[in-house]
């Protein structure tokens, strides 16, 4: 009987921790979900930001935005948000390619970020947009020249 009810007090502890874990991951899914829906409006935020920096308007106003959008990423930044390092080589698991482009890098490298990519506490809410590398023009050109000299 004892054994028994040892038994039953570890399974209803098991029970407990997995409940406890099972509520913890919701509330992180739903964070998640609520911080992808959220990353359209970064992203506009981010070009308004820069188009206002490009066209050189300096204004108390341009300021105050920045503050704002900067108290809101570093709000979302301490929840959990990270960026996607998007530099070196290509990553299937975080980039998704938009175009591929000739260039002096690598093949595979990316040359250039057309979008952001985030995660939430380890969980990928949106891969990078990225141009990658297609390999190096010059050896392309010269094969092209070769080709055509013979």
């Amino acid at each position: 009987m004892k054994d028994r009810l040892l038994r039953l007090a570890a399974e209803f502890d098991n029970y407990k921790k997995k409940a406890a874990k099972d509520v913890d991951m919701s509330r992180n899914v739903g964070k998640a979900e609520l911080i992808r829906s959220l990353l359209p409006a970064i992203d506009e935020f981010e070009l308004a930001l820069a188009a206002f920096s490009s066209s050189g308007h300096e204004s108390d106003h341009i300021k105050g935005i920045e503050l704002v959008f900067s108290n809101v990423i570093g709000t979302l930044k301490g929840a959990g948000l990270k960026e996607i390092d998007s530099k070196g080589k290509y990553d299937p698991y975080k980039h998704e390619i938009i175009m591929t482009r000739e260039s002096k890098e690598p093949e595979g490298t990316i040359i250039d970020i057309v979008r952001k990519g985030y995660t939430f506490n380890d969980m990928l809410l949106r891969p990078s947009a990225v141009i990658v590398s297609k390999g190096n023009a010059s050896k392309e050109e010269k094969k092209d020249g070769e080709q055509n000299g013979k």
